[in-house]
Formats: C-alpha cells, structure tokens, sequence
C-alpha cells in the first residue's frame, strides 16, 4: 500500500461511504431496498425500482459472471502507464447489480462472457480499497 498512489480515487461521500468501508474490511457489499428487496449499485437515494427511501447496504457473495470487457492498450492517465495492456470489465453478482471494476490475475487470456469471476481486494491507499475480480478456474 502506498500513499503515493497515481491513479484516479473514488470520491466518498454519505451515499457510497458503506461501500468503501466494507472493501476495506475485504467485504463486498451492495445497496439494497429494505421495501422490495431489490439490490442495486450504484447506490441511490432512492430505490430505482420502487423509489422506496429506506436502502441499506448488504454483504454479498462476490461471485458472478463476467459480462464484458476491454482490454486497454493506451494508458489515459499517467498512472496506468505501467499496467499497460490492462483490462477493466463488467461483472454481473450472482445476487444481480452488475459492478465495473478490473479483471487481474493468472489466465485472463480465457476470459469469454459468461466466465466465473470472484472478486479480490486491493488497497490503494490507507482509506481505498478497490474491489477487482478473476477468473474462477
């Protein structure tokens, strides 16, 4: 962990602030509507499908599949210029949000939609941890 990392940050602010904290503690969580039970993210003020107020965050499993992805070949922010290639893909929950994050590690050659993908923790700086995802062999 470093405190000089390079890369853009996420802003925390009231609504997302469950979010950073469970990836810190090296949980995933989602934002779900305590009247219909629908689960969502980005979180929300309100519920986008019964525009419920009361929302709550859930820990979820970290597992899902992947639904797309692209590989960077260009770094756009001076930070990435290491990573370079680098993928960033979208990962549909078993528990149904569909979360944009990184796909890493061993084997991502084998990527195809529909791919087992669980996620990982990577802390960034003493208050982010990102949530990325691999490949489940």
């Amino acid at each position: 962990m470093s405190n000089a990392y390079a890369k853009p940050l996420p802003k925390i602010d009231l609504l997302n602030r469950p979010f950073w904290e469970h990836a810190k503690a090296g949980r995933l969580a989602v934002q779900r509507c305590t009247g219909c039970g629908h689960r969502h993210m980005p979180p929300s003020p309100v519920c986008p499908t019964c525009l419920g107020e009361n929302q709550d965050w859930e820990v979820v499993s970290g597992r899902g599949r992947l639904v797309s992805w692209v590989t960077f070949h260009r770094a756009y922010w001076g930070g990435f210029g290491a990573d370079v290639p680098y993928d960033v893909c979208m990962v549909e929950l078993d528990e149904g949000p569909i979360l944009v994050s990184n796909l890493v590690g061993a084997g991502q050659d084998k990527a195809a939609v529909g791919a087992a993908v669980s996620v990982l923790f990577e802390p960034v700086t003493p208050e982010i941890t990102l949530p990325k995802f691999r490949l489940v062999e």
